[in-house]
């Protein structure tokens, strides 16, 4: 059952990664498309928990690289819902490093990301903020979501110049 009003805490989906060897390109700091991947996988989770029914990836925007993850540091992947339009859920998500040796925590990423619902009959719950940093994210929703809409439309006209002939002919 779909609830008119949730908190954006009851969407709240949460990841824990340990770096190892093995996750490290060639600057020796995690390898960007493996932090993507996460991204995507925690804020899926956070998009069911508000829709209740299947939900896909639409886009993954505004990512900002802001500190590197590397060997002996944790990542936590937080995402939550900031806001959902009538087929819509943006979900937010930061990345907390912690250098495990020292205890040192900082915010190594933030980014936000867009699903949508596979059923356009269902009516989305309102999203209710209630610590400050939550209250924050989703004030900034309306502006983002209009700031989308506008790339959107301009992804239109470039997808229009877009060749689909081998590169090679």
């Amino acid at each position: 059952m779909l609830l008119k009003s949730i908190k954006c805490k009851d969407t709240l989906s949460i990841t824990n990664h340990r770096v190892f060897a093995s996750d490290l390109n060639e600057h020796d700091t995690v390898f960007g498309g493996q932090i993507l991947s996460a991204i995507d996988n925690n804020s899926s989770i956070a998009a069911s928990r508000a829709a209740r029914i299947e939900t896909v990836t639409a886009s993954v925007d505004q990512v900002n690289f802001m500190h590197p993850f590397v060997l002996q540091d944790s990542r936590c992947v937080e995402s939550y819902v900031t806001g959902v339009g009538s087929t819509s859920i943006e979900v937010f998500t930061k990345i907390i490093g912690e250098h495990l040796k020292t205890g040192e925590r900082f915010l190594g990423l933030t980014c936000f990301s867009t699903f949508v619902v596979t059923d356009r009959s269902i009516k989305l719950p309102e999203i209710i903020p209630v610590t400050d940093e939550e209250k924050y994210v989703c004030s900034g929703y309306k502006q983002r979501k209009i700031e989308r809409s506008e790339k959107l439309k301009e992804q239109v006209k470039l997808n229009q110049h877009m060749s689909l002939k081998f590169p090679w002919d």
